[in-house]
């Protein structure tokens, strides 16, 4: 799991030895069961989550209804606002498969940055990418039908199809699970 982690963080900054070593020493890597619960709504946290393995989902409860935002997989990052505002979370971070992650805080990041500030310089340009990626997300699904929403997850995710159950699918892409079944019928029809 540590290549996979160093094979990522290469395509921003090289690591020395030493760099490589003070990571290990951290105890960052973590396994998690499938239906985890890593945040809850009302929870206060420091941590921050990168996947390695696995699938972690980002839901709050509406009405008694949940409501799918995210989902993070391998060589996914996720910051949630509760750690940046120091607020109780809004919503739910759990695991939709069984995971490996890695879990760090603020101030284990705090201290890597202070002994080794090229690793400031990556996660900067890691925010600035998710962020842009986020923007792009949002527009998208705020601009489109639910069919084009699954269309797009299709081309872009479709392996979620696979790992995450219908009814959260369904949440994801803003529509009921009835709905999800009569666009998949609607479109598998198109094709033939």
């Amino acid at each position: 799991m540590q290549n996979i982690l160093f094979d990522f963080i290469s395509k921003y900054i090289t690591l020395t030895e030493d760099e490589k070593n003070a990571l290990l020493s951290l105890d960052l890597f973590h396994s998690v069961k499938k239906g985890t619960t890593l945040l809850a709504e009302g929870q206060k946290s420091q941590k921050s989550y990168f996947v390695l393995k696995g699938c972690i989902r980002v839901y709050y409860i509406i009405d008694g209804e949940e409501k799918t935002t995210a989902f993070y997989t391998e060589l996914d990052a996720l910051t949630p606002h509760c750690v940046l505002n120091k607020t109780p979370s809004e919503y739910f971070i759990a695991c939709v498969e069984d995971s490996i992650l890695l879990i760090s805080n603020s101030d284990m990041e705090e201290e890597i940055n202070s002994k080794f500030p090229k690793f400031e310089i990556m996660c900067r340009r890691l925010s600035e990418e998710l962020l842009a990626k986020q923007q792009i997300d949002f527009d998208e699904f705020k601009t489109s039908s639910p069919e084009q929403r699954y269309l797009n997850m299709l081309e872009k995710r479709p392996d979620l199809i696979q790992r995450v159950p219908q009814h959260q699918l369904a949440s994801y892409l803003g529509i009921k699970p009835q709905s999800l079944s009569r666009l998949r019928a609607r479109i598998l029809a198109k094709k033939n």
